[in-house]
């Protein structure tokens, strides 16, 4: 029951999100965006998809139980949906799902992006492997790991790629470097 519960919350908010994300692909394609990454989107659904069929499969017909370490699993599942929320929030109407951006828009640098270039894909990341490891589906954690490790090196390359070119990306970023105390006062 509680593993259905916790599937469920993940799911409502998968679908929340994607509303989001369809308002945001609306709103952006209305002032010009363009999208990248097609040929390889089908594949990060699948993938999430697929995630979540192998999580319930494993855990149901393995009859695997909720870990011993479930609190601090917990806590770090927890502060990756505070951490998908501060990406989500701090990227505005710029967020999405897919590879859309806005030629000409000032690169977001607040929130996570102050730290990260891609932060929403370092907590999907941590997620393959915290939601598993709450009710032991060790299987599912490894092996969506390693999916997720292939497509990742196919969309943050095509992501990067359609941002310096329509954007001031690289600028953005090295000024980061360059300036990594900015926003802290000198006494």
């Amino acid at each position: 029951m509680l593993f259905l519960l916790f599937i469920a919350v993940i799911n409502v908010q998968r679908a929340i999100e994607l509303v989001i994300a369809r308002k945001n692909e609306i709103w952006m394609k209305a002032r010009g965006a363009l999208e990248f990454g097609r040929e390889h989107y089908p594949w990060i659904v699948l993938i999430h998809v697929l995630f979540f069929a192998g999580y319930i499969s494993e855990v149901i017909l393995l009859d695997k139980g909720l870990s011993p370490f479930w609190p601090i699993l917990l806590v770090l599942f927890l502060l990756t949906q505070a951490g998908r929320l501060w990406a989500l929030f701090s990227l505005g109407r710029f967020w999405n799902t897919k590879i859309i951006v806005l030629p000409g828009a000032n690169v977001i640098r607040r929130g996570p992006y102050r730290f990260l270039k891609h932060p929403n894909y370092a907590i999907v990341a941590a997620e393959f492997i915290v939601i598993p490891f709450m009710f032991t589906a060790y299987i599912t954690a490894i092996v969506f790991t390693l999916l997720n490790i292939i497509i990742l090196s196919i969309r943050i390359p095509a992501e990067e790629k359609a941002l310096r070119e329509l954007t001031a990306y690289e600028d953005a970023f090295l000024r980061i470097k360059e300036e990594p105390n900015k926003d802290i006062k000198k006494v």
